[in-house]
């Protein structure tokens, strides 16, 4: 069986520390699946690991069946990976629009010989009329459209949170990494943020793997999840087992 995302044995080492080790997960197509584990489990090494930030010392990864492991970050979202960040990402003094249009530029379907660009030939404008379109459609996915003109530092969080997805959507992505998608969020927002998420992986065809803290979230959304401890797996399998395992209780609380 071909999955989605299948890692083998993956780790890092940073001189004498094994920062994760021997990870192996193996996520099927469409799935939304949860990274959890306590501050420091390893969670967003792992993130680094499959986006290229940082090169494996061991293992391997693959995506749909590709060996992904060792490319470097640009091919890799090539690919078909892309990621949120933990601490947000934006490019704060730029419009809405146009950090969602630095996604689109490296798309295929909007690609324009720089000849063509250069003396504004009719195609140039055509390009640029189907990307700005493109980039309004997800951002009206987000509630975001009436934003579009707007600085992205003066969005409220939730919302710069909502276009660092969007922005990773237009990468066209196979699988997309959430690195603590709720974080900051209230109630409602989460709520909010749930429904996105499972909208966006039926409309878009996607995988999705994230990694969060809020297990209203994790409970309600994850299909599967995989917890971490010390760079380790401690356990994997279907989030409502997982969840009721006494060692991820104490590895969240303590004894």
């Amino acid at each position: 069986m071909s999955y989605m995302l299948e890692t083998n044995n993956l780790g890092i080492s940073f001189g004498g520390l094994k920062a994760v080790q021997d990870v192996n997960l193996k996520i099927e197509k469409n799935c939304l699946y949860g990274l959890i584990g306590p501050n420091g489990a390893g969670k967003t090494t792992l993130f680094n690991m499959l986006t290229g930030v940082y090169k494996p010392t061991t293992g391997s990864f693959s995506l749909d069946g590709e060996n992904l492991t060792g490319l470097s970050q640009e091919t890799i979202n090539h690919k078909g990976i892309a990621r949120t960040f933990q601490n947000i990402r934006l490019f704060n003094n730029m419009s809405v629009i146009r950090n969602v249009l630095v996604g689109l530029h490296n798309q295929p379907d909007f690609k324009c010989n720089p000849f063509v660009s250069m003396i504004h030939a009719k195609r140039h404008y055509e390009n640029e009329s189907n990307m700005r379109n493109r980039a309004k459609e997800l951002l009206r996915i987000f509630d975001l459209e009436e934003e579009r003109n707007n600085l992205a530092c003066n969005l409220p969080y939730g919302k710069q949170r909502k276009l660092e997805i969007a922005r990773a959507l237009a990468t066209n992505p196979k699988l997309l990494l959430l690195d603590e998608p709720a974080a900051g969020m209230n109630p409602q927002e989460t709520a909010e943020l749930m429904d996105t998420i499972r909208f966006i992986r039926d409309e878009f065809d996607l995988t999705v793997l994230l990694i969060e803290h809020d297990m209203s979230l994790v409970s309600g959304i994850c299909d599967e999840i995989t917890v971490l401890n010390f760079g380790t797996v401690l356990d994997h399998g279907s989030t409502r087992s997982v969840l009721a395992n006494p060692e991820v209780i104490k590895a969240y609380l303590g004894d």
